[in-house]
């Protein structure tokens, strides 16, 4: 990958909170106007290595450019090209949602994104002048994330900003996240939830004790295990069912005797799913 295409490159990066290594040996890149996930189990280095390339933390081995800067060396400049949207809200809950946005914008050079368009975004245009102490937690979620936008950054940084809504908000939120990709932006992803990721992901990498075990596109990773199936059900002394690889049906006679005398009751493909591809690398489940 070209060095100029990159929005974000690692290489070698180290990090510990004590004398035990946390994370060790890290190298990738990220291309501009890329989603990339980073998923693992809690305590994998996921949140640690984010907070890394928000310059957060400083104190780490190798080198971690973002958006051409070294996050050591970063000034306060390095954060008009960067949001981030943590999993706990970040807001003051004795202000109202617009209050905080007025606040938080006020802290950036740039001109900020209209505070009444981003909360009609996520559907809070009506809890406007509701004091945050009184938000749920998935507005608050939703608050929290548009945050991240009034600067209109290059970059944004997202630490599971699906967790706690519902199925209809979460949809908003994934839709927002792919109209940003689409505008040119690179966003990071940490999430546990790997549908979640397999929808958004251009990339993924799972990482476990601070190291990526593997990094590719959620299609890729699938795919790679050959593992996609076809199953089929047909009446013969009560239900029957049986399964083919995917690439072997045409070779499979039963399958094309019940399709040409119409007596199958079911058909359907299937494939693993990002989750078990993870067990099936680092041996480890999510949680």
């Amino acid at each position: 990958m070209m060095e100029e295409e990159s929005m974000i490159t690692v290489e070698n990066l180290s990090f510990s909170y004590t004398k035990t290594p946390f994370i060790s040996g890290m190298s990738f890149s990220v291309s501009k106007g890329e989603i990339f996930g980073f998923l693992g189990p809690s305590g994998a280095g996921k949140s640690t290595l984010q907070k890394i390339l928000m310059g957060m933390l400083r104190t780490y081995q190798g080198s971690c450019l973002v958006n051409g800067t070294e996050c050591k060396n970063r000034t306060k400049h390095f954060y008009e090209e960067i949001g981030g949207d943590f999993e706990f809200s970040t807001m003051y809950e004795k202000l109202t949602a617009k209050e905080n946005l007025r606040f938080f914008s006020s802290l950036y050079e740039k001109k900020p994104h209209s505070a009444d368009e981003l909360l009609k975004m996520v559907g809070l245009e009506r809890d406007a002048d509701k004091r945050v102490a009184d938000y749920s937690k998935g507005m608050k979620s939703r608050l929290n994330f548009i945050k991240a936008l009034l600067h209109d950054p290059l970059l944004l940084c997202l630490d599971e900003p699906t967790s706690g809504l519902d199925p209809t908000n979460s949809r908003v939120m994934k839709n927002v996240i792919l109209e940003e990709k689409a505008r040119g932006k690179t966003i990071l992803l940490t999430t546990h939830n790997m549908q979640d990721a397999a929808e958004l992901c251009d990339r993924v990498a799972f990482i476990v004790n601070g190291k990526i075990c593997a990094l590719d596109s959620p299609h890729h990773l699938i795919m790679s295990k050959g593992a996609a199936a076809v199953t089929y059900t047909w009446l013969e002394n009560g239900e029957q069912s049986a399964s083919c690889p995917l690439g072997q049906v045409s070779s499979d006679e039963r399958l094309k005797s019940l399709i040409a005398e119409n007596r199958l009751r079911s058909i359907h493909s299937s494939e693993p799913t990002l989750n078990d591809i993870f067990m099936d690398i680092t041996g480890r489940t999510l949680l």
